[in-house]
């Protein structure tokens, strides 16, 4: 079996439940570490600064999943497997070099579908050999179902492609019946067990196949109640032992307008309380992924946001590109940013050294807090609530602040909707905010603030432009001040 890629033990924490955000890096190596850290899809830091692009080059697919409908030529949904246009490895070149000029901070170029990267090999490995020539700068990456990775490995590796992300969402072939009603193998098509079986042998023999040419291996699992949801810890407890530095749950879309099997039967996806606790439950010695956005195959820009229609096959010819100043604008910003994060984590681990030889303050006693906040990136609280779609969750606490996860919201103040429809959104909003205490933003309007409060969730404008977890952290000390988080007493104690 693989050797897997060992946690660091400097940090003093290898669980990824370390109270910073930064929790999911500290269990890693320094060399993991350092090959993520400008990577957004893998780094929840990473992902305030930078940016990535998902090209859309590979139609087919080997393997039915019963939560995926692809859908070609389409705009108004952001999930997996949905795309405005379908490029040929040429256009798809010309694209990263035109997102790669106007977005600085991209550094990332993946291919995830709309079907699978692997069962169009051709285009794919067309698309990264001529950006390793044109683009040596940028991170190449791919995701797969896995079941042809065993046959491209050595191809990855020879394209330069160290970051492979692979969604496992099984390793029980009984479970799998329930996923996956076939597969494409061998030039036929193949049901039932036998064909989850295929597809679980293939999965993990690619897995160690790449751990063992120090390939990074991110493991995707799509969290589906009562099919695969209390099997997913185990799935977790195998991928982590074989040598996957990363796992990321996702919850279900589960929506009959999308036209999947799981949306059209009925079956559920998961509330955000069962999304967390499972993750947690995964966490263990496994780093979890708790921001992922789901994104869709033709993505560009922040995680977060959708630049695609700026950059249309149509625009994209118009378009007069300076390659070479272009990565020398991105080598340049990607140092700044790079020496910006060096700076904050020498600053947190200077503040995690210190030693008291005498007395050691106990720390105060408050149980965890919720908070909400609306951030369009940077790492900032500047974002208006009425103008969010997502926001981003983290739990405050005695040991710090921790990354939690993203909630999706519709966007409350659309300018378009009458105030019927207004209510409603905002509504689904609070509701998806379930659980939550606080909810801080860069602006918030009269009625939201009123609706909020009356949910039993408090809005707080207070801290616009500044850095989230020190406005989170000022926020739950005052609410432990004020007597709202229990004991609030501070003694102390020999060391």
């Amino acid at each position: 079996m693989p050797t897997p890629f060992p946690t660091s033990t400097a940090s003093g924490c290898s669980s990824g439940r370390c109270g910073s955000s930064a929790g999911q890096m500290a269990g890693l190596t320094d060399d993991v570490a350092r090959r993520v850290q400008d990577h957004p899809c893998y780094s929840e830091e990473a992902h305030h600064h930078y940016a990535r692009m998902h090209v859309a080059v590979a139609p087919a697919c080997n393997i039915q999943c019963n939560y995926c409908n692809r859908k070609y030529d389409c705009s108004n949904e952001s999930r997996p497997g949905v795309v405005s246009e379908v490029l040929t490895p040429v256009q798809a070149v010309k694209k990263t070099l035109a997102v790669a000029a106007a977005i600085p901070q991209m550094s990332v170029l993946g291919i995830a579908g709309p079907g699978d990267a692997l069962a169009n090999p051709e285009r794919t490995f067309a698309v990264f050999r001529e950006l390793q020539k044109r683009a040596p700068d940028l991170k190449l990456c791919l995701s797969t179902n896995g079941l042809m990775l065993p046959e491209y490995v050595e191809q990855i590796v020879a394209a330069k492609v160290d970051h492979v992300t692979i969604t496992i969402n099984c390793i029980d072939p009984e479970v799998g019946t329930r996923i996956y009603p076939w597969i494409f193998w061998n030039h036929r098509r193949i049901h039932g067990r036998e064909a989850a079986e295929i597809l679980i042998a293939q999965q993990q023999k690619g897995l160690e196949m790449l751990v063992a040419r120090r390939v990074l291996v991110k493991v995707n699992s799509v969290m589906i109640p009562g099919i695969n949801d209390q099997h997913l810890k185990e799935v977790s407890r195998v991928v982590r032992a074989k040598g996957a530095f990363l796992h990321n749950v996702m919850p279900l879309i589960s929506d009959a307008a999308h036209g999947t099997y799981f949306g059209l039967s009925g079956q559920r996806g998961p509330t955000p309380e069962e999304l967390q606790t499972l993750q947690d439950d995964c966490a263990g010695d496994m780093a979890m992924m708790r921001h992922c956005r789901q994104c869709r195959a033709d993505a560009v820009g922040m995680l977060g946001e959708d630049r695609g229609a700026e950059f249309s096959i149509a625009k994209v010819e118009a378009m007069e590109i300076d390659e070479e100043a272009a990565m020398a604008k991105r080598l340049a910003l990607r140092e700044a940013i790079n020496a910006e994060l060096e700076v904050k984590r020498a600053t947190r681990h200077s503040a995690g050294s210190q030693v008291v030889t005498l007395h050691r303050p106990v720390k105060p006693v408050g149980r965890a807090v919720l908070m909400a906040v609306a951030s369009q990136g940077g790492g900032l609280i500047n974002q208006h609530f009425g103008h969010a779609r997502e926001f981003l969750v983290y739990e405050a606490s005695a040991s710090g602040v921790q990354f939690k996860g993203t909630r999706r919201a519709a966007q409350y103040c659309g300018g378009e909707a009458d105030c019927g429809e207004a209510e409603d959104v905002l509504q689904r909003t609070i509701a998806a905010l379930a659980g939550c205490e606080v909810v801080l933003c860069s602006r918030i309007g009269f009625e939201p603030w009123g609706s909020l409060e009356a949910a039993g969730i408090q809005p707080n404008g207070e801290h616009a432009l500044e850095p989230i977890e020190e406005a989170i952290e000022k926020v739950w000390a005052e609410m432990l001040k004020s007597g709202r988080l229990g004991d609030t007493q501070m003694s102390q104690r020999r060391a």
